[in-house]
Formats: structure tokens, C-alpha cells, sequence
């Protein structure tokens, strides 16, 4: 059936129409390469130029701050590398701090950093998912070069306390008697929160350009001046020397509409998708027996509603949400298929297991209506109580008390 009620924005936003008319000239007849010495190709070094010159002011950066990269992901892979790997090079340590619950983006750096001989800290979150700022002074020592703190949480919304996250990295690394740089992924963010990085407290921040109605594949890394970086892809002198590689024009000046669009009218995107979200908040919670609210209950993304369900499965209620055209999410991945195993984000936050396979995840955006979140209310019942009769006749068959 094709998708007629659309939650997933969380996971991908369309294409903003001022982002994809911006782009289409130089998908067409625009279609010099930035690097050319000749007019096609000081045409597109300006409109990147431009661009680079849009995001900065909207994230309060100088433009030569601002690194067009490929998708957020990559921003993300760049901070964390870039950073520590210039650090430890220059003898200055060889320790990241960041959390629990980060972006496999950011984890999985991390991993890959600890095979060239770094060390990682994860700092724990309560139940909210909430890290605390002392929690991430406590894990920093005179090894420490970077902390990744991310600004909100992809699955469960939570915002982090960011600002006073920044004082305190900045009070401790004071005391050590170092510079520590401090990334966040704001991949989450830019529809809703003011990305000031000044007012962050931030030295790096990642941005992806789909999240906030611009093209897929296209993000941004605001590096603060000064900052220690060792490149990550090799090649050209594109970026600055920061980031090699022919710049993707018509994506860079979609990301710079697209995010430039969001910026402006991101008081009118938090009052609708609030509005929508707290209907579906109320509906569920009202209507449903053992349905539980996940993630901070105010200190969230307006357009996150994330829900856990005890005794049901992510995958069935996906499942029969899809057949009546309904896109949502979970935060639950599936290994196998015997085996459905909860996010990383939901266990750090001390979820029971039983609960945590059955989440739900609801992003509207501000395309959708209060109508569209009434037929999902008026169908969550049943298919949450469809699952649960599904996962106990698994269970039992499991424990051997049913026929298989």
C-alpha cells in the first residue's frame, strides 16, 4: 500500500521545494566544476561561496569555518577523527569522552579510534536519557582531547543540556592545564534549536542536510577556528585543504536554502508539530494500557513521540502499521529472525528488556494533520494488543508450553 500517513521524519524529511528549485540550475546548465579556471567554474566557486557564507551566518560562524561534507555521518567521522588524530599526533593525549546513547556514527568512531590507541569513556544517562554535565567532567583527565555530546537524541528526542555541558568541559580542561575540543551531532536539531554555536559552547557541530528538508547525501562540519584537524579524505585542496574531493554544488546550495528555510520559520515548525505530537502523546497514553512515554517529558523535540509498549514487538506493530500505509519507526534493529534485540539508546537508560522491544516511534512534521494523527490513534490499539498476542504465543512456543 503506498504511504498516505507519513511519521518518520526523524528519519528523512522531502525535499524542500525552495531547496530543490535552488539546486536544479546547477543540475542543468550550471555545471562548471568549482576548481576550473574559467567562467562555468567561478560561477560555481560563488555559489558555494554563497552558501558557505548563508550557513555560517545562520549557525553565528565565520565562513571559513563552515566544511560542505558528503552525508552527516561523515561530518561526524570527520570531527571525531580530525580532531583526535591531530591531537595525538601533536603529543597533546589520546582520550575522547562521550555517551551512552550517541549515533552509531559517533560510536562507532570511536571504535575505530581505540584500534590506533585511544581510549573511550562513555558517560552514563538516566532514565530520561539526560547526561549529566558533571558525569562528563568527572570522565575527562589529563588525556582527554575531545568530548562528543550529542544535542538530541535521534530515537527517544531527549535534548541535551548542551550549554552547561560546554562551561563545565571548559571549567575542567581549565583545571588541567589543556584544550579540549568539544563536538556535538546536531543532526537532530536544526528544525527546532537554535544552533547559535557561540551560545552551544561547541567547538565542532555536524549537520545533515535531509533531516531539515535538504538533499539526501549532503551535510555540514562547523569547525571553530584554531581547532587541531587532520584531514580525513586525501586528494585536492577542496575545503581548505579539510575535505578533498570535487564539492557537490547543487547539493551544498540546497543544504544552504534548505536550512536557511528552517531557520525562518522555526517557530511556526515547533507550535505545529508540538501541537501534533501531544495529541498522539495523549491519545496513546489515554487508550492504551502499559504504554509508556520515552525520553525526557519536556526537555524533547516537539516532533518526537516515542513510546514503549510492554509485552509487544517493534517489528509486528511496524508491520501492521505499514499495511494500513502508515510510516513509522522503532530504534530497535533486527539480527535475525528469531531474535529482535532492543537500542542501545533504550538499555542505557535502564529500560527493561521486555519494554524496550516494544518501541515505537512517531515523528510527524509539519505537512501532517490533527486528522491524519487521529486514524494512527484509532489504529494503535489494536495493533498493540495484536502484537502482544503475538510475542506471547512466541514466548510460550519458546518456553516449550504451545505447539510450534
Amino acid at each position: 500500500m503506498k504511504t498516505s500517513i507519513y511519521l518518520d521524519h526523524a528519519a528523512t524529511t522531502q525535499l524542500q521545494p525552495k531547496a530543490l528549485e535552488a539546486m536544479l540550475p546547477y543540475l542543468e546548465g550550471h555545471f562548471g566544476n568549482p576548481s576550473g579556471n574559467y567562467a562555468l567554474g567561478r560561477q560555481a566557486a560563488r555559489a558555494i561561496d554563497g552558501a558557505r557564507s548563508t550557513v555560517a551566518s545562520l549557525l553565528g560562524a565565520r565562513p571559513r569555518e563552515i566544511i560542505f561534507t558528503g552525508p552527516g555521518s561523515e561530518s561526524i567521522n570527520a570531527a571525531i577523527k580530525g580532531v583526535a588524530s591531530a591531537q595525538k599526533q601533536a603529543g597533546l593525549g589520546d582520550h575522547i569522552v562521550t555517551t551512552t546513547i550517541e549515533h552509531h556514527a559517533v560510536l562507532h568512531s570511536c571504535e575505530y579510534m581505540e584500534k590506533f590507541g585511544f581510549s573511550v569513556t562513555h558517560a552514563p544517562v538516566d532514565r530520561y536519557g539526560i547526561v549529566s554535565p558533571d558525569a562528563i567532567a568527572e570522565a575527562m583527565d589529563e588525556r582527554t582531547v575531545l568530548v562528543s555530546v550529542m544535542l538530541a537524541n535521534n530515537e527517544i528526542g531527549t535534548i541535551e543540556p548542551l550549554a552547561e555541558i560546554s562551561r563545565v568541559v571548559r571549567a575542567r580542561a581549565k583545571s588541567l592545564g589543556r584544550s579540549v575540543a568539544l563536538h556535538t551531532d546536531a543532526v537532530q536539531g536544526a528544525n527546532a534549536i537554535d544552533l547559535d554555536v557561540d551560545r552551544l559552547g561547541v567547538d565542532l557541530l555536524s549537520l545533515s542536510a535531509h533531516k531539515f528538508g535538504g538533499p539526501k547525501g549532503a551535510g555540514v562540519l562547523y569547525m571553530r577556528r584554531g581547532t587541531p584537524f587532520l584531514a580525513q579524505m586525501s586528494g585536492g585542496g577542496q575545503e581548505r585543504q579539510r575535505r578533498a574531493g570535487t564539492e557537490n554544488v547543487a547539493s551544498i546550495i540546497g543544504t544552504a536554502t534548505a536550512l536557511a528555510e528552517v531557520r525562518a520559520r522555526r517557530d511556526e515548525y515547533t507550535s505545529v508539530c508540538r501541537g501534533l505530537t501531544t495529541q498522539l502523546v495523549e491519545g496513546v497514553l489515554r487508550t492504551i494500557d502499559g504504554a509508556e512515554l520515552t525520553g525526557h517529558p519536556e526537555m524533547r523535540l516537539p516532533n518526537n513521540a516515542h513510546f514503549s509498549f510492554e509485552g509487544a514487538r517493534s517489528d509486528t506493530m511496524l508491520d501492521a502499521l505499514d499495511r494500513l500505509g502508515i510510516a513509522a519507526s522503532a530504534g530497535s534493529a533486527c539480527n535475525s529472525a528469531a531474535t529482535w534485540e532492543p537500542s542501545h539508546v533504550l538499555t542505557a537508560t535502564g529500560m527493561p528488556l521486555r519494554r524496550a522491544v516494544g518501541a515505537l516511534r512517531l515523528t510527524p512534521g509539519p505537512e501532517n494533520t490533527a486528522q491524519e494523527m487521529e486514524r494512527v490513534l484509532s489504529a494503535l490499539p489494536n495493533i498493540v494488543a495484536e502484537s502482544r498476542a503475538v510475542a506471547g504465543r512466541e514466548e510460550q512456543r519458546h518456553l516449550g508450553l504451545a505447539p510450534t
